[in-house]
C-alpha cells in the first residue's frame, strides 16, 4: 500500500523527537533547529542539483516574500516544538504540534476565504476539547509554558501551511518551497546561536545531532513519497500515527506514565485531525 510510506515517516518523525529530547540536555532549541536544518539543507540542495544538473538556476523565484513568511513561521514553529519536546512528555508535545490541521481549517476560512461545511467545524470544536484534556495535566503540574509553546507551534505550523498553499497557487514547486524553508531555518538558527551563544559539540554529541538531521530528512522523503503515490486523505489520516509512535517511545524509553485524561485527549485530537483532513481534503503540505 503506497500510502503506508506515511507510517515510515511517522516513525521517523517520532524518533527525531526522541533524539531532540536527549540532545536538549546539552543544546538549546535554536541550536537543535540549526543542526536539524543544516543537514537537511545539504541533502535537499544535493538532490536538486543532481536532478536539474544545475547548482543555482532552479532555485530562482519571484516570490521571495511569501517564501520568507512561510520560512519564518516554520522556523518559529520548530523552535517552539523542540522547546516543548525538551520539557514535556514526547507524546504530549507531538499531540500539541499536530493541532496544526485544526488551526489550518480556521485560518484557511479567514485567510484564504475557503468555505467549509459543518463537518469541519465540528472536527475543529472536537479537537479543542481534546486539547483541553491534553493540557489539563500540564497545567496542574505548572508546565503551562512548554504546553503553550507546543500549542503555539501547531498554530504557527498552520500559518506555514497557509503560505505553502499560496505558493502552490503561485506555481512554486514543492522542492523549492522545502529548500527555502530549510535555508531560512538554518540561517535563523545560526543567527540565534551567534547572538545568544552556542555549545561546542563534543565527539559524543555528533551522533545525536547528525541523527536529528538524518531522521528528519528521511522522514521528509518518506512523507513526500506517501503524498505523491498514496491517497491524500489516507496519508493525512496516517500522519497521526506519529502520536502513537511517540507514546510508545515515551513508555519504553522514558518511562512516562501519563494520566488517563491525557491519553483520551491525545486520541480525541488525533480523531479530530483525521476528521478535519477528510472534511477539507487539503493540498499536500511539506512537513516541519
Amino acid at each position: 500500500m503506497k500510502s503506508s510510506w506515511m507510517l515510515v515517516a511517522a516513525a521517523l518523525f517520532a524518533l527525531m523527537g526522541v533524539l531532540v529530547k536527549h540532545a536538549s540536555a546539552q543544546f538549546s532549541s535554536a541550536e537543535l533547529v540549526f543542526y536539524r536544518s543544516a543537514f537537511g539543507l545539504l541533502a535537499i540542495w544535493g538532490v536538486i542539483a543532481v536532478t536539474h544538473r544545475r547548482l543555482l538556476a532552479p532555485l530562482a523565484t519571484r516570490h521571495l516574500r511569501t517564501h520568507f513568511w512561510r520560512g519564518l513561521a516554520g522556523f518559529a514553529a520548530l523552535v517552539l516544538f523542540f522547546y516543548a519536546i525538551a520539557r514535556l512528555p514526547l507524546a504530549t508535545a507531538v499531540t500539541l504540534n499536530y493541532t496544526a490541521p485544526l488551526f489550518l481549517a480556521a485560518l484557511s476560512a479567514w485567510w484564504l476565504h475557503e468555505r467549509h461545511g459543518r463537518g469541519l467545524v465540528a472536527a475543529v470544536l472536537l479537537g479543542f476539547v481534546g486539547i483541553m484534556l491534553v493540557l489539563r495535566p500540564q497545567l496542574q503540574d505548572e508546565a503551562w509554558l512548554p504546553a503553550l509553546a507546543g500549542l503555539v507551534s501547531g498554530m504557527l505550523a498552520a500559518v506555514a501551511y497557509v503560505n505553502v498553499k499560496q505558493l502552490g497557487r503561485l506555481g512554486e514547486p514543492e522542492w523549492r518551497v522545502v529548500f527555502y524553508f530549510t535555508l531560512l531555518a538554518t540561517v535563523g538558527g545560526g543567527a540565534w546561536m551567534a547572538v545568544a551563544g552556542f555549545h561546542r559539540p563534543q565527539p559524543g554529541d555528533w551522533p545525536w545531532l547528525i541523527g536529528i538531521g538524518v531522521t528528519a530528512t528521511l522522514a521528509q522523503l518518506a512523507l513526500t513519497r506517501a503524498y505523491h503515490r498514496g491517497r491524500t486523505l489516507t496519508v493525512g489520516a496516517l500522519a497521526y500515527t506519529t502520536v502513537g509512535f511517540a507514546a510508545v517511545y515515551d513508555v519504553l524509553l522514558f518511562g512516562e506514565r501519563l494520566p488517563l485524561a491525557a491519553w483520551i485527549g491525545m486520541a480525541v485530537v488525533a480523531l479530530a485531525g483525521i476528521l478535519a483532513v477528510r472534511a477539507s481534503a487539503p493540498s499536500r503540505p511539506d512537513s516541519l
